[in-house]
């Protein structure tokens, strides 16, 4: 679709029938003339966009017409693209002509009219003037020259890059190559205002349209580009003819569908041109929105059989941050409560049944998530994961030892508690057990609570054997100095047993167990702190 003005001068009436019928389809205003008077006294009027004008006129030619343009000033720049049978024989008399841009040879299919008539479009204004005033032609029309961020993806992945455009708050194009596709990613503000791609065959999103979006299935044919057509469809918002809300619903389901084809599929290279500004449709229609949302929403078209397979034995829990886009614009309210319930892993069933949604929809949720390496699946082991900080040296060697021989438990025992504090942070443990007669201990704690939202941790605090009856508040249980591996591995197994109860400690006074431990009575997981 364009608002250009195309006048094809032609005696031929089955060609003037054609040329008419191809480009109105289009979207181009086209006009009509069947001599060389007539086209001339149009172009007077209508000051064309552009002139297709046929070799072999009545009583003239080509050449005679495009010399009378030339001969006024106000009509000297129209680009001219000329149609003849003769072909390379005609083209040579025009050669000197600075308004001929280009030649479409006769006999022609509707396909080559529109492709000659968009790229003379583009390219025929620089022509003309490049050629009268006898300047060299550009090799490349708004040629990108030198890219602001660059690479391959062998050394970046695109959840990388992306993040660092959002998080940057950067405005421009990224362009991304995968095969014979191209993709375009318009951020601002390092949102996603929109997507186009070429290589993609509509039918890739269509499939994949709603019922409320179905009528709009045409449309993709030109949102998918980037090229003029953009601009047509801004002038059908401006009289009213697309509803903008439609459209809008339209542009996001394709950015989800490219997005989410993006992130699942080998790429190449990309570029980033920060002088690049939104197309017209996207500065008109922006979406605003996530990278977290898209994925998600791309992620609820999937077809059940292209989900990655889970067992019902699958758990999926929250990754640390390390980096990742955190913005949720676009994100629904019942998706990111997703996200709220994986403190804690959890399988799709449980999630279903606590979000009462139907398992299929919460594994496309997760789905969506997973791309943007927010959470990952696990699967179910038995092993779980302790991290200790214990000052006495030999103490803490004969745990290392004994822990390491331990299937049930892959332990890390530390003595810094810099490093312990470090560690605790980037890694994921199912228990922290720290030593709380080390001065710095309890400061440390109260930082690490702050810094995780991770509820399933148990936390045990190892306390003095003269000061047990003095117990902090917030663990799960207390194992009291001088203590053993063994004491160590059966109060671990004690609070693990009680996983499946919603645990929450409490500040009622603990009880000695048989293995002179001390555990809370309630059990219940501590409520920590949030930033």
């Amino acid at each position: 679709m364009s608002n250009k003005t195309i006048l094809v001068i032609d005696d031929s009436s089955t060609i003037l029938r054609l040329v008419d019928s191809t480009l109105s389809r289009a979207g181009y205003s086209v006009a009509l003339a069947p001599t060389a008077e007539e086209g001339v006294r149009f172009a007077e009027e209508l000051r064309p966009d552009l002139i297709l004008l046929d070799h072999q006129l009545p009583g003239t030619t080509g050449f005679d017409v495009c010399q009378q343009l030339l001969a006024a000033d106000h009509l000297a720049k129209i680009p001219v693209v000329i149609s003849s049978t003769l072909r390379k024989r005609a083209y040579v008399e025009y050669a000197d002509l600075p308004n001929v841009v280009d030649m479409l040879p006769k006999p022609y299919a509707e396909d080559l009219l529109i492709t000659t008539i968009s790229n003379a479009l583009d390219t025929g204004t620089l022509i003309v003037e490049s050629q009268t005033q006898g300047t060299a032609v550009p090799e490349v029309i708004d040629e990108l020259g030198e890219s602001d961020l660059s690479g391959v993806f062998s050394g970046f992945s695109i959840r990388e890059v992306i993040d660092f455009l959002n998080n940057g708050r950067k405005n421009g194009t990224l362009e991304i190559e995968a095969g014979h596709n191209r993709y375009c990613i318009h951020l601002d503000s390092g949102r996603v205002q929109g997507i186009t791609a070429t290589g993609i065959p509509s039918t890739e999103i269509t499939d994949r349209l709603p019922d409320s979006l179905k009528e709009l299935a045409p449309v993709l044919n030109v949102t998918l580009g980037r090229g003029n057509e953009l601009d047509g469809l801004v002038d059908l918002l401006n009289t009213n003819v697309l509803d903008p809300r439609l459209l809008r619903k339209l542009l996001r389901h394709q950015a989800a569908v490219l997005l989410l084809t993006c992130y699942t599929q080998e790429l190449r290279a990309f570029r980033f041109d920060a002088k690049r500004s939104l197309p017209t449709l996207y500065a008109r229609l922006p979406l605003n929105v996530s990278v977290l949302a898209l994925l998600v929403e791309g992620a609820l078209t999937v077809d059940a059989a292209r989900l990655p397979p889970a067992t019902g034995d699958t758990v999926f829990a929250r990754l640390p941050i390390r980096g990742q886009n955190l913005d949720r614009a676009g994100l629904g309210a019942q998706q990111s409560r997703i996200l709220g319930k994986l403190t804690s892993p959890k399988t799709i069933s449980e999630l279903a049944s606590d979000l009462d949604w139907e398992s299929q929809e919460v594994r496309r949720v997760i789905y969506g998530l997973e791309l943007t390496e927010l959470v990952a699946s696990q699967g179910e082991s038995a092993t779980r994961q302790v991290l200790l900080l214990e000052h006495d040296l030999e103490v803490a060697e004969r745990l290392n030892q004994a822990l390491g021989s331990n299937q049930n438990y892959e332990a890390k025992v530390l003595q810094d508690a810099t490093a312990f504090q470090l560690l605790a942070r980037r890694t994921k443990p199912d228990a922290i057990v720290v030593d709380l007669t080390i001065p710095e201990s309890q400061q440390l704690v109260e930082d690490l609570r702050r810094n995780r939202t991770d509820t399933h941790i148990k936390w045990i605090a190892v306390v003095d054997e003269q000061n047990s009856s003095e117990r902090p508040s917030g663990f799960h249980a207390h194992l009291s100095r001088p203590y053993t591996a063994l004491a160590l591995i059966e109060l671990l197994d004690q609070v693990f047993a009680t996983q499946a109860t919603a645990d929450q400690p409490s500040n009622t006074t603990p009880h000695d167990n048989s293995s002179g431990l001390d555990l809370a009575e309630n059990t219940e997981e501590p409520t920590l702190c949030r930033q």
